[in-house]
């Protein structure tokens, strides 16, 4: 078959989006699946090897614009697509597949789209408590149990990748040295955000141990990524702001271990299968977990978590205040880091 996949607009929820992929490469190696993704995940979804080809979508993340969507979508009528499987929720998501007479067009029911969509599924969240198994959902038949175990996200990086992205940025590899990678970022929100004096007390104890800092983030993310390389006298690779996702992707594989918010940051070491410690403050770890066996989920259980929201509601942030740096380091080390 060949299928069309509307790809979510988050760096995490596409590589949840992985897992599906997957799914339906086992259901039938033949099927060409496409992705529509936006210019962010673009590089991301390019190193997955279940895809055949990633289209660049035109829109940026708020554009509604419903008739450049359509002609959009008509454009795409020349590719035959049998199925298309819209993973956002949104109405303007569902125009595409839609305009592009898509015989069979998939997605879960949300905002007044039942006249795209004509296979539109009604989310029962007991059943799917976790995104990636509503993402699988849709690619199995109404109703059909999910896989057990089902397919998780996986990227891999060769030894060519890494020796270009390190040259490219004038690293010298040690391969006796051992390196923490520290993600302090979150787009979702400032309450999703461990305290860079945290991140700081903890790059510091971890660099007298003899590891080397290495931060990662985005632009919007200077704040944090800063406080911690001054705090390090700058000792330290920064590259916030200067990587793209697939350079990302190719220097987090050389990490010793990770510690890092609930962020797509976090998802990306868990499909590169390092050892990772993923902070969990006002977001569920049951709804979006890191799919590894070598992640430690670190918590504080206090009685007001998971909020769910992106600024404090009781404006005292002890879900990230009381999960210390201390605590942290003692989970490091009873996993041998």
């Amino acid at each position: 078959m060949n299928i069309l996949i509307i790809a979510p607009s988050w760096v995490g929820d596409t590589m949840m989006a992985q897992g599906l992929f997957k799914l339906l490469k086992t259901e039938s190696p033949a099927h060409t699946i496409d992705v529509l993704a936006p210019e962010w995940t673009y590089p991301l979804v390019k190193r997955m090897p279940e895809v055949n080809d990633v289209m660049l979508s035109p829109f940026i993340h708020g554009d509604f614009k419903p008739k450049e969507r359509y002609f959009f979508g008509v454009s795409l009528r020349t590719r035959n697509y049998e199925k298309a499987i819209v993973l956002p929720n949104t109405f303007k998501s569902a125009i595409i597949p839609w305009a592009a007479a898509i015989p069979t067009r998939t997605g879960w029911f949300g905002e007044c789209r039942m006249g795209l969509l004509n296979d539109t599924r009604f989310l029962n969240k007991k059943k799917y408590p976790r995104m990636i198994e509503r993402y699988l959902a849709l690619g199995l038949l109404r109703g059909a149990p999910l896989p057990n175990p089902y397919p998780v996200p996986s990227l891999s990086v060769t030894e060519s990748q890494q020796h270009a992205t390190s040259q490219h940025f004038q690293l010298k590899i040690d391969q006796s040295k051992r390196i923490l990678a520290l993600c302090p970022g979150a787009a979702f929100g400032a309450a999703k955000c461990w305290p860079p004096n945290y991140f700081a007390e903890l790059a510091r104890k971890k660099q007298q141990e003899g590891y080397d800092i290495w931060l990662f983030g985005a632009k919007q993310d200077a704040w944090a990524l800063d406080h911690i390389a001054l705090s390090l006298n700058h000792q330290c690779e920064h590259f916030g702001g200067r990587l793209t996702l697939d350079q990302t992707v190719d220097l987090l594989s050389l990490a010793t271990c990770i510690v890092s918010n609930d962020s797509g940051l976090m998802h990306i070491g868990a499909a590169l299968n390092k050892p990772l410690f993923a902070i969990f403050g006002p977001t569920n770890p049951e709804f979006t977990p890191p799919l590894s066996d070598h992640a430690v989920i670190l918590t504080t259980h206090l009685p007001c978590q998971p909020c769910g929201k992106r600024i404090c509601p009781l404006k005292h942030h002890h879900c990230m205040i009381q999960l210390t740096p201390d605590y942290v380091l003692a989970k490091m080390r009873e996993a041998g880091f």
